[in-house]
């Protein structure tokens, strides 16, 4: 399947993520993105390296500037169970603005076209490392990751498209 891509529109998928309460609750991409303007980010896994010490906290770091430009919600989204996306999004104490959701089968990430064998690292399917501005549920920026780059996902590049 071709990569989502600027012009598309983002497909519909169920994430999961624990509320305020700690109650497992399921949202469909839609209902988080319909009538919004929203960063999708997605990483390769949770806690690791490079995902944890620059790709989330350059888009929690970024938020406010990022909303200023008119970004409504920053969704970050992993191949990992709502557990460890959960006890992941504790470690980051000053966020308020980046929402930490699970695609634990990788079901959604295989919506986008955008999954990352990594079974010779032990890993299995990940994510590609992406960064998607989508307005109303169409793709307006696409910067995808090749292999485990980290070039133009960032919040900085980001930043620097909504210019």
């Amino acid at each position: 399947m071709a990569p989502i891509a600027v012009g598309d529109k983002i497909p519909d998928g169920t994430l999961a993520y624990f509320d305020e309460e700690s109650n497992l609750q399921q949202a469909s991409v839609h209902s988080l993105a319909a009538g919004k303007k929203i960063i999708l980010f997605g990483v390769p896994g949770a806690f690791t390296p490079t995902c944890s010490l620059k790709h989330v906290p350059g888009f929690i770091e970024k938020a406010e500037e990022l909303k200023a430009k008119g970004v409504d919600d920053i969704i970050l989204i992993s191949v990992n169970d709502p557990f460890v996306m959960r006890e992941w999004a504790k470690t980051y104490p000053n966020n308020k603005n980046v929402k930490f959701l699970a695609d634990g089968s990788a079901k959604y990430t295989h919506a986008l076209g955008l999954e990352l064998d990594l079974a010779e690292k032990g890993l299995g399917i990940r994510s590609r490392r992406f960064a998607l501005v989508c307005d109303n549920l169409e793709v307006k920026v696409a910067n995808l990751e090749e292999g485990g780059s980290f070039e133009v996902s960032s919040a900085e590049e980001i930043l620097k498209s909504l210019d």
